[in-house]
Order: C-alpha cells, then sequence, then structure tokens
C-alpha cells in the first residue's frame, strides 16, 4: 500500500441523496434510493441514517463532509424554497473543490434553466429569500452561485409528465 492511500478517509457511504423532502420523497427519491440500495449501493438518505437524538444538522454534514464518495442532487419544482436544501448543495459544492467527488445532478421536473437562471419557481423562491435574508444578501449569493455552478455541470433531465 502507498502512503498515498493510507492518507485518504475511509468513506460509509457510496452516494448521498441531496432533495426536498416535500417534492419527491415519496415517489422518485424513494424509487432511486430504493434501486441504488438493491445493488449494493450504500447510500445516504436524511430519514434513513440519522439516529433518534443526533443533531440532524451536523449529521448531514459530517456525512457530506467526510462520510460520501459521490452526490446525487435532485432538483424540483420548489427544491429552492428549502433554505435547507440550499445551504447542503453549499457544503457540496465548498467539499467538491477540495475533494474530486463527483456530482450527479437529476433536473426532476424541472428545467435546467429554471435552476442556473433561477426563474419560474426559483425565481419567486428566491424573491421570498430575498425579504426573509435582507439582512444577510452575502448567504442569498452564495445560494444563487451555487444553483448556478450546479447547473452548468449538467446532469439528467427527466419530465414528470
Amino acid at each position: 500500500m502507498s502512503h498515498k492511500s493510507l492518507s485518504i478517509p475511509r468513506c460509509t457511504y457510496d452516494v448521498f441523496l441531496s432533495f426536498r423532502g416535500e417534492d419527491t420523497r415519496k415517489n422518485f427519491t424513494d424509487h432511486l434510493y430504493t434501486a441504488l440500495v438493491q445493488a449494493g449501493i450504500h447510500t445516504f438518505r436524511d430519514n434513513e441514517k440519522i439516529e433518534r437524538g443526533k443533531n440532524i444538522k451536523d449529521e448531514i454534514e459530517n456525512a457530506i463532509l467526510y462520510r460520501s464518495k459521490f452526490f446525487i442532487i435532485v432538483f424540483s419544482k420548489d427544491y429552492a424554497s428549502s433554505t435547507w436544501c440550499l445551504g447542503e448543495l453549499v457544503k457540496i459544492l465548498e467539499h467538491r473543490k477540495s475533494s474530486e467527488h463527483t456530482i450527479l445532478s437529476v433536473f426532476y421536473d424541472v428545467d435546467p434553466t429554471q435552476v442556473r437562471n433561477q426563474t419560474g419557481g426559483y425565481a419567486e423562491a428566491f424573491y421570498k429569500h430575498e425579504e426573509s435574508f435582507k439582512y444577510e444578501k452575502g448567504l442569498v449569493q452564495k445560494w444563487r452561485a451555487a444553483l448556478e455552478q450546479v447547473a452548468d455541470l449538467g446532469g439528467m433531465v427527466l419530465q414528470d409528465s
């Protein structure tokens, strides 16, 4: 074994799923999670892998920063309305800068240009964020930049209808 291979942290999960629960948990993301697990791919999904009594934010951040090899981000119509999802996205992209982790974007029933340009439902969500976080404009700009960056990576486009 080389010295370099000894310094690489061992990941607990093959895949970390990031998604807006209200939009896709009971349909697409549930089917994706099941297919990954059945294929033998150890997958982190927030409602499955966090023990009761643990700090959810810390557990998710730990899974992103230290315990996952790949990230699948499921963008849906209301993804941008969730500050939680946007925060996860920023963490994933920050982590990617210092690692060689892979991100796969899935645009589920939303066009990648809506994500990149924050139009449609994404524009509405950011209008509300700018009102709610008017004293934290830097945070809102981070979220916008993260959406632009990840949309430029490309991904799979899946339409429900």
